[in-house]
This record gives C-alpha cells, structure tokens and sequence, in this order.
C-alpha cells in the first residue's frame, strides 16, 4: 500500500521528537517512525549533559518547565592530572542562570513523547524503515509496521536515528578511539552542589556531572581498562576512582549500577541527499567529552524546522532548500566536530612535554576572561551563538 505525506522523520527519540515538536503547528503532514517500542525508549541509562542554549529551545517547544528531575550547573572544574593547571567557569561570569543541567535521558524522551502525543503529528512505533530512496522529486521509504510491508512517499525524508539506513550510498567517517566510557551514578562525602567536574587524564577524560545526592560519572578508559572497571566490584570501583580523581569531593561512597558503550567519531560525509537529510546521531556521532553531541543534535533539528518553515510547501526537500539548512549548520557543525575530536586527541596520551604544556595552557586560560567566555559561549549555544 502506497501512503504520502510531506515529512517522515526517521527515529522518534529526542532529537527527531523536538524536531516534529517545531513543526506541529506548520499544517504539514509529519510522520515519525520510531522501530522501538514506547517501553523500549526508557531505559537507556545515560545521563545528559544539556546545555543553556538546549534549555532555551526546549522552553520554545514548551517542555522544558515539565520535565523532571533535572540540576542545574552553575561552575564547570575543568582540570588536567598531575599538573596544577585549573580552569573555573561560571554562570555568573557568563551572565546566564545556569551553565547547563544533567537530567536522565528517559526523563527527557517521556516528556518529548508525551507531547508529541498531543500533537496531530501521527507517530508509529515499532515501525522499521529497511529501505530509503529518493529522485528528484521526492523521497520513498519501504518499512515494517504491524506485520506487513509500507511504502511511504514523502517530499522530505529526515533520518534522526539509524544512520546506517544511508551508508552505502553515503559511507561515514569513522575515527576510533580505542576508548570506552563507564557510566553509573555515585556519592561521595564532600560533593559540590551544581559544579561539573572535567579531569583530562591519559587514558582519557573522567566527568562527574552534578545530579541529585552526587554525580553521573563518565570515566574513560581503553576498552581493556573499561572491562576491568565494570567487573570490580564496589569498593574496588571506588577506591580506584578516588586514586585516579583525587579529593576535589572527598571520599566516594557508593556506586550504582554501572554500563558502558564505546567511543568513536562518527561523521556523514555529507548530511543532505535528494529530499533526504541526515540530523542528530545520524549525521554525527561525537565523544561524550564536554557534552557536546546532543546539544549539536538540537541545534540541528532547530535549524532544520526554522528553515523549513520559511519555506514554501512545494519547495520542501528541494536542492536548494537542502543547500540553505546545509550552509546554515556548517560552521557550527564543523566547529562543534572540531572542538570535541581536538580536546580527545591533544589530551588523552602520555607524552611529558604535552602534558605540561596542556596544564599550563588551563592555568592561563583562567586568567583571561575573554578567552574563557568564548569558550563557555560555544558550550552553551554552539558556533553561532
């Protein structure tokens, strides 16, 4: 059965979700297909670091004052190991209430969705698109939905999630970096109140972001190192934390359950094709440090509405509605790219001579303002401010 609507967003978690959230009221019709049950889409266990700039965009699509759990960072700790070097900034500095906040992922997709509901967006979960292909008209999508086959024919195909759908017509960029990420949540007996932590260490950057009783941890390590940690057992864990963070909270006290996934770039050589576009994961997939990669994904599901919403009906998914969405995240797309591939690689090897070098240039950066706003800016609101 042939259906047609004028956009299908591929991948209804967060990203594809504020995306049609933007859209709603534009009188198009939009389809998402979710492949994950509803059920299925709450339980990932990772915590988010959300920037101000995020926080401002999900106020616009009115969900942000109904999400909860939710804290604030108001002072980043931005430290290298075994140098004195030190860099603080800080909300007030930057003249924002907050510098970011840390809330669980499912506590942001359950609200997404359930606003989505409210919408006359039509949603279809457990709907798995095998095959996307598009001319110079528009874009057709084949999927799975409630045991039988659908073809959807679309003025503009949006994949959000499942970026593997388009790697053979347009293969990635793939950068490994031989490091994995242990998450899980811990106390401690001396924790600071709405301050992030970002410690460079060799074997890769530690982060203990503020978040109820203590701190969502992201502890890098090599794959082999990563194994280890998740088969201490607690008092292992936390003993070797405190050996590798040192005292900034004191002694760690407990650890909840702990989870891991590797870590790599992942870059779409480009991000538009025929009536196609690629946003969020889907066209890049970055390391966790300095919680760049779902704020960028934000940006472009925003940027991505703005445009087309100022743009005729029957323009939609054209080359040359693609072209402007395209320039309009470029810069900040590559410098977003560029900012986190280049903290992971100046900063997680063991050279002597970089390693100074890299704890003095933190000292100095605390001693100019200028410098540290336009970093905590790009932080908060990306390359284009």
């Amino acid at each position: 059965m042939s259906e047609h609507c004028d956009i299908a967003i591929i991948g209804g978690g967060p990203v594809g979700t504020a995306l049609a959230l933007a859209l709603r009221e534009s009188g198009l019709k939009i389809v998402v297909l979710e492949a994950r049950k509803s059920e299925e889409q709450n339980t990932d266990p990772r915590a988010l670091a959300l920037s101000y700039g995020s926080r401002l965009l999900l106020d616009k699509l009115n969900v942000w004052k109904k999400i909860e759990q939710v804290s604030p960072i108001k002072t980043i700790h931005i430290s290298q190991k075994d140098t004195s070097g030190i860099t603080l900034l800080f909300a007030s500095e930057m003249r924002v209430p907050e510098l970011g906040y840390v809330l669980p992922y499912n506590a942001l997709q359950a609200t997404l969705h359930q606003e989505l509901l409210n919408t006359s967006v039509q949603y279809l979960e457990s709907a798995t698109v095998s095959r996307l292909e598009s001319n110079s008209d528009s874009a057709t999508l084949i999927y799975q939905h409630d045991g039988s086959e659908h073809q959807l024919k679309v003025r503009l195909a949006v994949v959000a999630d499942g970026g593997k759908l388009l790697e053979e017509s347009n293969p990635p960029n793939i950068r490994e970096y031989g490091q994995t990420a242990v998450i899980g949540h811990v106390t401690c007996t001396s924790a600071q109140p709405e301050t992030a932590f970002e410690l460079f260490t060799a074997q890769g950057p530690v982060a203990l972001l503020p978040y109820k009783d203590g701190y969502e941890i992201v502890w890098t390590g090599s794959h082999l190192q990563a194994k280890e940690m998740l088969q201490w057992d607690d008092a292992t864990f936390l003993a070797e934390l405190h050996r590798h963070f040192g005292d900034a909270v004191g002694i760690f006290l407990s650890v909840g359950k702990r989870s891991s996934f590797p870590l790599r770039l992942r870059r779409a050589r480009v991000t538009t094709l025929s009536h196609t576009v690629l946003i969020g994961n889907a066209a890049q997939t970055l390391h966790p440090v300095a919680g760049q990669g779902f704020n960028l994904g934000i940006r472009d599901a925003w940027d991505l509405a703005r445009i087309i919403l100022r743009t005729q009906e029957a323009e939609i998914g054209t080359t040359s509605m693609l072209a402007n969405y395209r320039s309009s995240r470029l810069i900040d797309r590559n410098a977003g790219i560029g900012f986190t591939d280049g903290l992971v690689r100046v900063f997680s090897n063991n050279q002597p001579l970089l390693n100074k070098g890299r704890g003095w240039a933190i000292s100095l950066l605390d001693r100019f303002p200028v410098a540290k706003r336009f970093i905590a800016k790009r932080m908060m609101f990306g390359a284009n401010g």
